[in-house]
């Protein structure tokens, strides 16, 4: 291993080394992940995959109550704050403070959060941590950092022996992909009168699909990432929750020079793999009414959502209504863009466009509304968003769609479609079959691997 690089970080000796990578940095990624009984967090994005371990710094969100240690504190001792109507201002705040120079911070933010004062008591609506150990894997290399020496040596190692994950076979373990198509199609039917009412626009619909098996995560990532097309890709263990998913779209990308941009997708069509049937139904996607309004009132609501948080005149459309790849479906995308207005920061724009209007609606409160109204239990992760930011500014953050989710011995999938005056119930539904089968082709059962391998429950 070259000579490591030490910083001095609160007092702490950081060290930082660049090795040679042999694998994949996805394969690698997921196989460090499965080594460690550690929280984790890896986010792929485009030219990097990276994964932190352990908790250096940790903030946990609640409706009343933003918990938070390590953060210029006495120890790891947890202290609290009142949760304010801009809590990812608060995160933002509390990690510029918390001493630790060149933080990166990963975690999740529940979609909840958009509706605080009616959020669930008790319920965990955000997860963030420092890693105390991180790599950050790119083509050919792969850069170690940790809070202690040792650490950094046996992360080398691990990089060295990393065993192979096998995938093993996947596509059996979701047996219904039909279960709640009757509440379903009712909630589509009302969501609808309620539009034709003009009590709101557009609202975005999801069920859940619940799976028996016990599932892998990390041989699940693997093969489900081999087999989509994803803007962003996460596998995670945080506290009590368990995550792998194959996002399709950001939220919010801004960089460490204040560009920001988001890329909505609204209008779905199946992805069949036969070329032909997939160009015609592409042709049908672009010409589709319903579908073209349905992306267009998205991309304007983008556009109101940044201007308050760009300097004037800064945001504008980079790409309209192109067709977006996205594993089992194709999709209408679009890219919005901007600068930050001087006086903003990455969390605070976070606070304006969360959550995404492609997976809430609008106006967005009638949706919150409509959401809270016809689904059967809150979504947690599912449509918020897993995000990782940079002490310099940078900050991404993937719309957890396309997601497997793991809680308390629970595995389930979540899939939704956005509902418009003109929307159809049969057809809305068998959106949500075509974005499930994006997840359900890759679910490998658990007991393919052997105990030891498993990533731990």
């Amino acid at each position: 291993m070259p000579e490591p690089v030490a910083h001095v970080l609160d007092g702490i000796r950081y060290a930082e080394a660049t090795v040679p990578l042999a694998l994949d940095p996805v394969t690698a990624a997921t196989g460090l992940a499965r080594a460690t009984r550690e929280p984790f967090v890896l986010y792929e994005r485009p030219g990097e995959v990276s994964i932190g371990f352990g908790a250096a710094a940790e903030i946990v969100l609640t409706r009343s109550e933003l918990r938070f240690r390590g953060l210029g504190g006495p120890g790891d001792r947890w202290r609290g704050v009142r949760t304010s109507d801009q809590p990812m201002r608060q995160v933002g705040e509390l990690l510029a403070e918390c001493g630790i120079d060149g933080w990166r911070a990963y975690g999740w933010l529940a979609f909840e959060l958009s509706y605080l004062p009616d959020a669930p008591d008790g319920m965990t609506l955000g997860h963030l941590v420092v890693p105390t150990r991180e790599v950050r894997l790119g083509a050919g290399n792969a850069l170690l950092r940790a809070r202690r020496w040792s650490d950094l040596a046996e992360l080398h190692g691990q990089l060295e022996r990393l065993p192979k994950v096998a995938t093993g076979p996947g596509g059996d373990v979701l047996t219904d992909d039909t279960v709640g198509r009757d509440e379903y199609l009712r909630a589509v039917a009302g969501a609808v009168e309620d539009i034709r009412a003009r009590r709101l626009e557009k609202v975005v619909l999801s069920r859940v699909v619940p799976v028996a098996a016990r599932v892998d995560l990390a041989a699940s990532y693997l093969a489900g990432r081999r087999g989509n097309t994803p803007a962003r890709s996460f596998l995670l263990r945080l506290g009590e929750l368990g995550a792998a998913g194959f996002s399709p779209e950001t939220v919010l990308e801004v960089g460490a020079d204040g560009v920001v941009s988001t890329q909505p997708l609204a209008g779905t069509r199946a992805l069949t793999g036969d070329p032909s049937r997939d160009a015609a139904l592409r042709e049908e996607l672009l010409a589709d009414p319903k579908e073209v309004f349905e992306h267009a009132v998205s991309v304007r609501g983008v556009q109101d959502e940044l201007r308050e948080v760009c300097a004037d005149d800064s945001v504008q459309v980079a790409e309209f209504m192109a067709v977006a790849r996205r594993g089992s479906v194709q999709h209408l995308a679009s890219r919005v863009t901007g600068k930050l207005a001087e006086s903003c920061t990455g969390w605070q724009a976070l606070d304006r466009t969360f959550p995404a209007v492609t997976v809430s609606g609008l106006p967005k409160p009638s949706a919150y509304r409509a959401i809270r109204r016809y689904e059967g239990e809150p979504r947690g992760l599912y449509g918020g968003v897993v995000v990782a930011a940079d002490a310099d500014g940078w900050l991404d953050a993937a719309v957890a769609l396309r997601t497997i989710f793991q809680r308390d011995g629970r595995t389930w999938l979540r899939a939704g479609a956005g509902i418009v005056a003109d929307s159809v119930p049969e057809r809305e539904f068998e959106e949500t079959r075509e974005k499930l089968r994006s997840i359900a082709a890759f679910l490998v059962p658990d007991s393919v691997l052997p105990a030891a391998g498993r990533i731990p429950a």
